[in-house]
């Protein structure tokens, strides 16, 4: 069974999205399975601290590696003590793009999928090149923390479980499946403030409408490559 791990500061942001929807779901049938856990009960001192200044100076602060080591080297024990092997996931700017052929991946994945979840600066750099995770980025952009990654990450994967979307019909037709975009789609009514369905889709000629889809999803493609 798919397995996600997590390690944050805020395990209550996650606690709608994994409640809710198909993932909610999706959990409640025991499709997959997700751990919490918060990396400050490995915090130093009375107040659990887990960051602190830069050396060399500048703004913000940084998570010290004792906690997020010793968070991670705990849960890899926890698992492998279930004879479960583990991944360990840093969620990083800097990081490998996280893309549908990986979501792909890891929904066979037999690994535990144990995510880091960075805030403030990020990361002490000796994290890395002690424990040597896997780093992923969901983007080129900023974020406040990487527990949204993280949720992104968690949807992508598990919603290629069998089982978790109604229709099993609807994963084939995915945007990224054949490395193309959805082509344009349209319900009732056919026509709305003279903007109307295109003819082929109401025709009932479905290999016409099946060369229309596959050229407007080329299209598509193109002008987002453009």
């Amino acid at each position: 069974m798919l397995h996600f791990d997590l390690l944050t500061l805020f395990p209550e942001l996650f606690r709608s999205f994994l409640s809710e929807s198909l993932i909610g779901k999706a959990l409640e049938k025991q499709l997959f399975q997700v751990e919490m856990n918060n990396f400050r009960e490995f915090g130093l001192g009375p107040h659990h601290q887990v960051d602190d200044e830069p050396f060399g100076g500048g703004p913000g602060m940084l998570l010290r590696v004792e906690p997020i080591a010793e968070a991670l080297e705990k849960r890899v024990t926890h698992h492998q003590q279930k004879g479960r092997s583990v991944r360990r996931i840093l969620l990083t700017p800097q990081g490998k793009p996280f893309d549908q052929e990986k979501a792909k991946e890891w929904s066979r994945c037999e690994e535990v999928l144990l995510l880091v979840c960075g805030r403030y600066e990020g990361f002490d750099e000796r994290i890395l090149l002690a424990l040597k995770p896997r780093e992923i980025s969901v983007g080129d952009y900023v974020l406040t923390g990487g527990e949204i990654p993280a949720m992104a990450v968690i949807d992508a994967v598990a919603r290629l479980l069998p089982g978790v979307l109604g229709d099993p019909d609807s994963v084939s037709n995915d945007s990224f499946q054949d490395d193309l975009l959805d082509f344009p789609q349209y319900t009732r009514p056919p026509e709305y403030r003279g903007l109307k369905v295109p003819d082929v889709l109401l025709s009932g000629n479905h290999q016409e409408i099946s060369r229309w889809r596959s050229e407007q999803a080329i299209k598509r493609t193109r002008q987002k490559r453009a």
